[in-house]
C-alpha cells in the first residue's frame, strides 16, 4: 500500500524488452533506499513494482504484459520522467489515501489552465471508471493522491498547487498526455456491498 504522497521524481534509465514484457531500471534520484530491499515495492507513476536488482542508483523492475496492457508503461521511454514512492509503513504519515498501486485504467489530459499560482488540470477518465470518480473525492493520478473538484461525464477537474507542480511529473504534462489513474478503494468496495445486497434480496 502507498499514500499517494509522491517522494521524489525518477528517470526511466533503461528499458529491456522481449517479446511481451519488459524489464526497466529506474534512476530513482533522491528516494530514500537505504531501507528498501529485493522484492519491496515501489510505487512507479502509481505502478506497484517489486524491485528485483538494486544497482545503487535505483533499481531494476520487471513489467508484466498484463501491467502493461492497463497502464501507461508501456509507451514511456528511455529519459521520461516517473513519480517515485516507497511502500506504506505503520509508521508513515498518511498524508494522501490508501493507495495500492493497482492501476484501473489510462486516462488523458485534456486541457491545463494557469489559474493564480495554481494550475487546473482536466482528465478524460475511460468511460467504466467515471462512476467511482466523485466531485471532493479521492483519486490517484500517476501515483499522486488528489482531490476531485469537479466532474462530467467522464472527466473531472483538479487544482495542482505549487508544491505539487513543482515536485511531480505535473509539469511536464501537456494536452494528449496519457496517465495512470487508480479510483478510491473505497467506492469500488461500495459498489460490490450494493451488488451483493440487491442480488441476496432478489435471491
Amino acid at each position: 500500500m502507498f499514500t499517494g504522497i509522491i517522494q521524489a521524481v525518477g528517470r526511466i534509465a533503461q528499458i529491456e524488452a522481449s517479446d511481451e514484457d519488459i524489464r526497466l531500471r529506474i534512476e530513482t534520484g533522491k528516494l530514500p533506499l537505504g531501507e528498501v530491499g529485493l522484492g519491496d515495492s515501489i510505487a512507479t507513476n502509481g505502478v506497484c513494482l517489486t524491485v528485483t536488482e538494486l544497482p545503487g542508483d535505483g533499481f531494476w523492475a520487471d513489467v508484466s504484459p498484463e501491467t502493461l496492457s492497463l497502464t501507461s508503461l508501456g509507451s514511456k521511454n528511455v529519459g521520461d520522467s516517473v513519480n517515485l514512492e516507497t511502500s506504506l509503513t505503520l509508521q508513515t504519515a498518511l498524508g494522501g489515501h490508501l493507495v495500492s498501486g493497482h492501476v484501473d485504467g489510462v486516462g488523458h489530459v485534456e486541457r491545463i489552465v494557469e489559474d493564480a499560482r495554481f494550475w487546473r488540470v482536466t482528465i478524460a477518465a475511460p468511460e467504466n471508471l467515471a462512476r467511482y470518480i466523485a466531485m471532493k473525492g479521492s483519486i490517484c493520478v500517476d501515483g499522486t493522491s488528489l482531490t476531485v473538484n469537479q466532474v462530467e461525464g467522464a472527466s473531472f477537474e483538479l487544482t495542482i498547487i505549487p508544491q505539487t507542480w513543482e515536485e511531480t511529473v505535473f509539469s511536464e504534462y501537456q494536452a494528449g498526455s496519457s496517465v495512470n489513474l487508480e479510483v478510491d478503494v473505497i467506492a469500488r468496495y461500495l459498489e460490490r456491498l450494493m451488488q451483493y445486497d440487491q442480488s441476496s434480496s432478489e435471491s
